[in-house]
């Protein structure tokens, strides 16, 4: 058995197998995150039990499942597809931290981001147009309440670096390596983790 079934089945979840169904130029396939990736995330030290997740494009819901019961914050995961998020929300109805999980069928331009939210992920779910638009739900629910917010980009794609490079908002805070995890060598095999601000802010 490998190990993304192990952990699949001591979190009661299914969430194994790539989905390109309803994929485009601006939303990209379902592809869940490595186990090994989320363990070294969750051993990272940037989330506890007094964090909130919001997961972009969230699937069947791994990432989600997986850190509110490795680290016991609570997870928010929002998806478009409508057949994932019906497998997300099955999950949701067996997985052992279920109950720190909430799900929402929708799209991510149109999402408000609640306030309780620290910590976001993303898993390239889409393109640098909408996650433009994302950045700017980020800052107004930042901005209404100002709090420590941090970004993770696992696997960022060549247009999400150069975004993120250039984007005054963020603060590059640290590289979670993820590169010696798998045998074959791999530069994307990172975390990016990004302090969200706005400028000129004082918090």
């Amino acid at each position: 058995m490998t190990e993304e079934n192990e952990w699949d089945n001591i979190l009661h979840i299914r969430t194994t197998g790539r989905d390109d169904s309803i994929a485009d130029l601006t939303r990209y396939p379902y592809e869940p995150t490595d186990y090994c990736v989320l363990e070294r995330l969750a051993g990272s030290g940037y989330f506890s039990k007094r964090n909130t997740l919001l997961d972009y494009g969230c699937g069947k819901g791994r990432v989600d499942f997986f850190l509110a019961y490795q680290t016991k914050c609570r997870s928010i995961g929002i998806e478009y597809n409508e057949r994932l998020y019906a497998r997300a929300v099955q999950n949701k109805a067996n997985a052992v931290a279920g109950g720190r999980v909430s799900l929402t069928l929708v799209d991510a331009t149109e999402y408000a981001v609640p306030a309780a939210v620290d910590r976001v992920f993303f898993f390239n779910p889409f393109s640098v147009e909408i996650l433009r638009i994302v950045m700017d739900h980020l800052q107004a629910s930042y901005q209404q309440t100002p709090r420590e917010m941090l970004l993770f980009f696992y696997y960022p794609s060549v247009f999400y670096r150069q975004y993120l490079a250039a984007e005054s908002r963020l603060s590059l805070l640290a590289e979670i390596f993820c590169g010696d995890l798998f045998k074959e060598s791999d530069g994307r095999e990172e975390v990016l983790v990004y302090q969200f601000s706005c400028p000129n802010d004082s918090f």
